[in-house]
Order: structure tokens, then sequence, then C-alpha cells
């Protein structure tokens, strides 16, 4: 188990900083509405440019912390669960939208491998 745990953190720190630094800029079938980068995600969201930084900071220091929680182990717990309140909200607004549900997997599937982080800790 702890190797699947070790491995499970590994794909979802390093996923969440994949979207929030390598791919902010680019088309993706999973973005909200029909956003072609982050920024005009957030706006179909109906958010505020300032929005984009302060989750995006966010959800990058959180998954780093998921990261480094590999060898400490006392920080998965915040880690792992602010994760998961961020991605719940970003399926929220794929609802908000009326977005298909297909959109939402992505994060449905980073929610639930933070929670089972998080319940396993």
């Amino acid at each position: 188990m702890e190797y699947l745990i070790l491995s499970l953190k590994v794909i979802l720190g390093l996923s969440i900083i994949n979207v929030w630094t390598i791919n902010k800029n680019k088309a993706s079938q999973w973005r909200g509405g029909n956003a072609k980068n982050i920024f005009e995600e957030f706006e179909v969201y109906g958010l505020p440019k300032w929005m984009v930084y302060v989750v995006g900071v966010s959800k990058v220091t959180l998954a780093l912390l998921v990261l480094i929680s590999i060898e400490y182990n006392s920080l998965v717990m915040v880690a792992s669960l602010g994760l998961a309140v961020f991605l719940s909200g970003s399926i929220l607004m794929h609802l908000k939208i009326k977005d298909p549900i297909k959109k939402s997997i992505p994060a449905a599937f980073f929610l639930l491998l933070s929670l089972f982080i998080y319940l396993q800790s």
C-alpha cells in the first residue's frame, strides 16, 4: 500500500503542476466552455483574472506539498485535503456553466486521488 500511495502522490502532484505551468496556455478538451487557455477558462466561469493567479498559486503550492509529503508525511493531510477542496470547486464551475460531464472527468479523477491519499494518511 505504501508504494501505491507514493505513486498516487507523484501522479497527483505532477499532474496538477503540469496543468498550471506547462499546459496553462494550451487548448484542451477538458477546459470549460470553448476556452483555449486557463485565462479564457476562468473568463467563461465568470471569474476575474486575478482569480487565475490565486487558484494557480494555491494549486501548485498544494501539489508541491503533496510531493514533499513523500518525505515529510506530516504535510499530506493539509495538501491532499486542500487539493480536494479546489478540485471540488473545479467540478462546480463545470456544472455552473453546464459543461458536458465529460469535461469534469479529470477534476473528478484527481479529487478521488486526493481523497484516497487523505483517507490513507
